[in-house]
């Protein structure tokens, strides 16, 4: 029979299938909802030190091929934070907590502050396309900088650290090899690419307030299996793709090019959060009817 169940940096997971950070991650709630649809871990929405409203309505426009988004990191800050998920004894499965900043010894100073409460692991986005202060407006994506917020992060836990990096930079690889060498445990690929634009051609503007954001959906699916196959032949620690997944054949194929595990988000508000179940069962079919005994026998085969 075969066997969906892995592990990530030791966290048990009951499937590969994860919730991407900043869908459905804001309370506690909406997290147990995920988890009710078949979610294998949890990524919260990031937060910041203080709240952030983000930016204005609309922030979300969909076209033929995915979505755009420009949300602007908004969240409750880092003392409500505390207070909503002091107590994640109601989750069985792992909890991932996602802290975003402008420097290195702000992340330091979020991690240090959440690192005693039940999260499992912390995910550092360094790879936002359109904040400005924050990811790659903020010169995050550079091997320099990934390696400085990952050492200073590094000193302040001994959990688990997902590093969050875009597909929208040449020099990928380099930046995965410095958050591997400064103390990360697994490289995030990606984020939304872009950013892009929508325009109303009706009222001849853009649609989003913001006019630009990260474009994500089926559309970036193929530039995240190029970017994850590249990882994989050059880093050594385990890489959860990220990007345009909707089907169990899609996770599939990212963990064909090296993914260790998958995560989801436009899916989510495509489908509603029972899309895990619904992939969980594809990828279990298509195993069975491939004899694969275990969704590990599926990492990194694109490249024997």
């Amino acid at each position: 029979m075969a066997a969906i169940s892995t592990k990530l940096c030791g966290l048990k997971l009951k499937n590969p299938l994860i919730l991407a950070s900043g869908i459905l991650g804001v309370n506690k709630n909406n997290l147990l909802r995920v988890q009710e649809g078949g979610a294998g871990a949890l990524t919260i929405k990031s937060i910041s030190l203080n709240p952030r409203e983000g930016h204005k309505n609309p922030i979300i426009a969909t076209y033929e091929c995915g979505m755009l988004n420009a949300v602007g990191y908004s969240n409750p800050g880092l003392k409500k934070a505390i207070k909503e998920f002091s107590d994640l004894s109601e989750f069985s499965v792992p909890v991932i907590g996602s802290v975003t900043a402008g420097n290195a010894k702000e992340f330091a100073e979020l991690v240090k502050e959440l690192d005693s409460l039940e999260f499992e692991a912390f995910e550092l986005p360094l790879s936002c396309p359109h904040t400005p202060g924050f990811g790659l407006l903020a010169g995050q994506g550079t091997p320099k900088k990934t390696r400085e917020i990952t050492l200073a992060v590094r000193k302040k836990t001994k959990k688990p650290l997902f590093v969050k990096i875009s597909p929208s930079i040449p020099n990928i690889v380099e930046v995965a090899k410095a958050a591997q060498k400064a103390g990360a445990n697994a490289i995030t690929c990606g984020n939304t690419l872009g950013p892009g634009m929508i325009i109303d051609i009706n009222s001849a503007k853009p649609v989003l307030h913001f006019k630009v954001g990260g474009v994500s959906g089926p559309a970036i699916r193929p530039i995240i299996v190029r970017c994850v196959y590249d990882l994989y032949e050059s880093i050594k620690i385990p890489i959860i793709g990220l990007g345009g997944i909707q089907s169990g054949r899609d996770a599939i194929e990212i963990m064909q090019a090296g993914a260790s595990v998958v995560g989801m988000g436009t899916a989510v508000y495509y489908h509603g959060p029972n899309v895990f179940n619904k992939v969980a069962k594809e990828m279990l079919e298509w195993m069975k009817k491939n004899s694969f005994s275990s969704v590990n026998e599926l990492v990194g085969i694109a490249h024997e």
